[in-house]
């Protein structure tokens, strides 16, 4: 059995402190009994705009997230030491439940996480965490190209056409994120 097939009712947490400030954090929400069909482009919506408030409200941003048949991922990174995942997670959880609901879906009772350690908030170690969650499509079967998949994206407040697909995304990324001055790239000067 595995942490995604319900064989756990309780998850370890790490204290609340480990998801504040400038963490980053992996976190995956399950479908119950790991049901598919709520997943389409009217989901896909809900979803973004619920991330969209959940960072602007919680400080955070999402550099990827890959919605999937029975499940979801997201990367996290706090953009302040007011940044809070934990009460992100609990708000988008809250809104996309209803979205589920109405729908006769339902989220498993806990979401899984992984905090990033200090190696993989590298730069490059980072982008790799990321790579990773976009290729769970192709993993899975369901396109060949991870590109191709159409609910993988990122969520940056400000800026709705990022998207981890355009030329210098995560130069972009880092510079938005970092505060560091924008020279161009994805129409930013």
């Amino acid at each position: 059995m595995s942490l995604f097939d319900g064989a756990h009712d309780h998850l370890p947490r790490l204290p609340a402190g480990a998801y504040r400030g400038r963490a980053m954090v992996h976190w995956t929400f399950t479908l119950e009994k790991r049901k598919v069909g709520w997943l389409d482009e009217g989901f896909h919506a809900a979803f973004r705009w619920s991330l969209v408030h959940a960072c602007a409200r919680y400080e955070v941003t999402c550099p990827i997230y890959c919605l999937m048949p029975d499940h979801l991922h997201l990367m996290l990174a706090g953009q302040s030491l007011a940044a809070d995942q934990l009460l992100a997670c609990r708000f988008l959880r809250t809104q996309l439940g209803k979205t589920l609901q109405a729908r006769g879906f339902r989220f498993r009772k806990q979401a899984y996480d992984h905090v990033l350690r200090d190696d993989e908030t590298e730069m490059g170690s980072f982008e790799s965490v990321a790579w990773y969650v976009a290729e769970n499509p192709v993993r899975a079967g369901c396109v060949e190209r991870r590109e191709a998949w159409p609910f993988t994206g990122a969520v940056v407040p400000g800026y709705p056409e990022l998207s981890p697909w355009q030329l210098g995304y995560w130069d972009l990324y880092w510079r938005i994120t970092l505060g560091l001055p924008r020279t161009g790239v994805g129409g930013e000067v």
